[in-house]
């Protein structure tokens, strides 16, 4: 009888050890251009070169950016987006390639108040930023227009958002 069920006592434990392997859980297709970034705005010329800081065009310092992959898991497309509304309050999907870490849009439309917007030279650096830590982070860089900035054309070309992946760290915020 003491056979039975040691026997029973057993084949239970032998389910419960295979029954608690777990499977590893997969990321998305964009996941090494997806995050939280803590960004920067300028003001550029048709060259590249910094005209204004933020402080002499809107003053609002650092502000949040997400990246984030689309809800159809597409390799070649990315969500931006500024969190708060602190910068303009836009949201577009772009085009990626997420192992050359580039993305671009050209004539995409703000999902937040359809703006038609245009980002070239985006790119996501692995590691080439360096936080107020003083620790390396990824850099993120892009140049962005919006139709419904009055001053593009006027006092610069385009705007430049730059910054670096948000680590959660006090000393970097």
């Amino acid at each position: 009888m003491k056979t039975k069920y040691l026997g029973l006592i057993a084949i239970l434990g032998l389910f419960l050890c295979t029954g608690c392997e777990k499977n590893p859980i997969g990321g998305t297709a964009t996941e090494e251009m997806a995050g939280e970034w803590y960004v920067t705005v300028q003001g550029i010329d048709e060259d590249g070169s910094v005209l204004y800081e933020d402080e002499e065009l809107f003053g609002i310092g650092n502000f949040w950016l997400l990246t984030y992959n689309t809800s159809s898991n597409d390799p070649n497309s990315l969500w931006i987006q500024d969190v708060d509304g602190a910068f303009w309050d836009f949201k577009v999907k772009v085009q990626c390639n997420a192992s050359a870490g580039t993305f671009s849009v050209l004539g995409g439309e703000d999902q937040q108040n359809g703006a038609i917007v245009d980002i070239t030279n985006g790119k996501i650096l692995r590691g080439a930023a360096k936080t107020p830590s003083g620790m390396a982070a990824d850099s993120i860089v892009m140049d962005i227009l919006f139709d419904d900035d009055d001053h593009a054309g006027v006092e610069y070309d385009r705007l430049r958002i730059t910054g670096y992946r948000y680590t959660g760290l006090a000393n970097d915020d």
